[in-house]
């Protein structure tokens, strides 16, 4: 393994930084576009439980076929690469932004209302606020999936550190076969859980004392 890594650290460190890139990324807009469905539909029983069945259900598509299906109008590359792995980072986001919004008590609402607060002030103020920490709970579900997931875009020459784990299993048998597929996957663990502890640390600094 030390013979493999040697004269290797730029590349490897470039193929981490794809991979950690391509995931942080997929993230942010899976949680964005989550977030604002979550916001539209919560209110709305019918149309929530329907966005939250179908948030699970979803989950169940295999990712490969996702994949297959983009490289159709997208081709190989980067743009179906991101838009499989942002799909994956919405759905476990969607459902816990739902839960955490309508969890938010009815009677905080009255009362930001009785206050005089607008709607969409109450809505960034006081229940998004309220349901933060439930929403960070998918946010690190999602991460952690999509760390993994994302290693399955080198099917399509999708960045990251996928490559690495396929080009080793295919030369099984070979020079370095085993040591590239054991790197990749090590860098991966290593990428999620520092995303993980970052998103401890963001929830430290971000969730109010009385809802932690």
């Amino acid at each position: 393994m030390w013979n493999y890594l040697q004269g290797r650290g730029e590349f490897l460190g470039f193929l981490t930084y794809q991979h950690a890139s391509l995931a942080f990324q997929t993230v942010l807009v899976g949680t964005i576009v989550a977030v604002l469905i979550a916001i539209a539909v919560h209110r709305l029983p019918l149309f929530s439980a329907l966005t939250l069945t179908t948030s699970r259900v979803a989950l169940t598509i295999p990712s490969l076929a996702l994949l297959a299906l983009l490289i159709v109008p997208f081709g190989l590359g980067v743009v179906p690469s991101f838009i499989m792995l942002a799909f994956f980072a919405a759905m476990p986001v969607i459902g816990n932004a739902i839960v955490g919004l309508r969890s938010v008590p009815d009677s905080v609402i009255e009362s930001a209302r009785g206050i005089g607060l607008p709607r969409r002030r109450i809505l960034f103020s006081v229940s998004l606020p309220m349901a933060w920490p439930v929403i960070l709970t998918g946010i690190r579900v999602s991460t952690q999936m999509v760390v993994g997931v994302a290693a399955i875009v080198a099917y399509v020459l999708g960045p990251g550190l996928g490559s690495l784990i396929f080009n080793g299993l295919s030369r099984l048998g070979g020079t370095n076969s085993v040591e590239m597929a054991l790197t990749g996957t090590v860098l991966i663990v290593v990428i999620a859980l520092v995303f993980d502890g970052l998103l401890v640390l963001l929830g430290r600094l971000t969730i109010a004392k009385g809802l932690s």
